[in-house]
């Protein structure tokens, strides 16, 4: 039976080789070349695995092998050819055979104007939109993620202290906006936002009869078009993204209390320290290791938004004035609608890798040396 599983995974294995490799002019001929060298990859491993296994020092690798196979043919392998493309300009439709280098650029201006950047690299910066997609990931990213912690963190430790009984029920109501379908999420909310027949602008109007409140925008003509002016689109979307992943963040924060000891609460109570001296003073410093994961976690999603601005806008381009356009929906234009610019959809993917990884260094940087200047007093 393991022969039989071997024999397909290298016919599998083949076929990709066999695509990438045989360069010829249709697909079908690609399917046929890769078949064949799959093929006669899977005769000859299943020819050597019987003799290979029967060795004890060799026998291992070939059960693991399986797994490292897989992860270096659709792990390893996109990210490192998605690299070498981010210096390319091509066509996929055009096959492998087109691709060709994108050569160097300059700035026009400006201090580094000297230096010469990857041709890639330097259309992305010197789009239009750049500056656009770049503003709208960070103000996305700060108006959810921040109030994510700022609430969730409270919340956890209300729910730690105050329902004990029914805190795996109050929990669970929390954390299933996570566990919803974000497609379905902001389905939901462009309906809620909806300019004259939402729930947000009907809630307005209902406010408005209230006296003193006659303020607010009410009426027809005075309902608030919550996706269809610029000023109102990022504040839609970072509600849509702090409201389902604020659930989230309590359920770690909530853990995380979990495993601090009753005593040391005890102890705070009997000192006659009050419930915010406590969370002050006693869990807030426990919590930081759980903070730096959660941080973290934060920042990698928060800027890779995609489905919740994509779906709410109902445009790749983010709605009007490019108002909702993230970084990721940034990448996605030219990779879907300029097919010839795929290097480049590359380039925006690495280039938005390494500003993820140096926030995710700097948040580490910071907690790091809370915890030494604690240790230190």
């Amino acid at each position: 039976m393991w022969q039989l599983v071997w024999h397909a995974s290298f016919v599998a294995g083949g076929v990709l080789i066999g695509w990438y490799i045989a360069r010829p002019e249709t697909v079908v001929q690609t399917m046929l070349r890769g078949f064949g060298l799959g093929f006669i990859l899977g005769l000859l491993f299943a020819w050597l695995i019987p003799w290979l296994v029967q060795d004890k020092k060799t026998a291992p690798y070939v059960f693991v092998s399986p797994f490292f196979i897989l992860f270096f043919t659709f792990g390893v392998f996109p990210i490192l050819f998605s690299l070498f493309l981010s210096f390319q300009r091509w066509d996929p439709t055009t096959g492998l055979a087109a691709i060709r280098f994108a050569g160097w650029e300059r700035f026009e201006t400006g201090w580094i104007s000297w230096l010469p950047i990857p041709g890639n690299y330097h259309y992305a910066v010197t789009d239009r939109n750049f500056g656009k997609a770049a503003w709208n990931t960070l103000f996305i990213a700060v108006a959810s993620g921040v109030p994510q912690h700022i609430v969730g963190m409270p919340l956890a430790y209300f729910f730690h202290t105050s329902y004990k009984r029914f805190r795996n029920l109050v929990t669970g109501a929390w954390f299933l906006p996570f566990i919803t379908s974000s497609v379905a999420i902001s389905l939901i909310f462009t309906s809620l936002f909806s300019q004259h027949f939402g729930v947000l602008n009907a809630a307005l109007d209902s406010l408005a009869q209230i006296p003193g409140l006659g303020w607010l925008p009410h009426g027809q003509d005075g309902h608030i078009n919550w996706l269809g002016r610029a000023p109102y689109v990022k504040p839609a979307i970072s509600f849509v993204v702090w409201w389902r992943y604020v659930g989230w963040n309590t359920v770690l924060y909530l853990s995380a209390l979990q495993a601090i000891s009753a005593e040391l609460f005890e102890a705070a109570e009997m000192d006659g320290a009050t419930r915010w001296q406590t969370f002050s003073r006693v869990v807030l410093p426990l919590l930081r290791p759980m903070m730096l994961f959660a941080v973290t976690l934060t920042i990698i999603g928060n800027f890779q938004l995609f489905e919740e601005p994509f779906i709410i806008t109902n445009s790749a381009a983010g709605g009007v004035e490019y108002s909702g356009m993230t970084a990721a929906m940034f990448m996605y234009r030219y990779m879907i609608e300029y097919p010839d610019e795929y290097g480049t959809a590359c380039a925006i993917s690495w280039m938005l890798f390494v500003v993820i990884a140096l926030l995710t260094w700097v948040n580490q940087l910071v907690f790091s040396r809370n915890r030494e200047s604690e240790g230190v007093a």
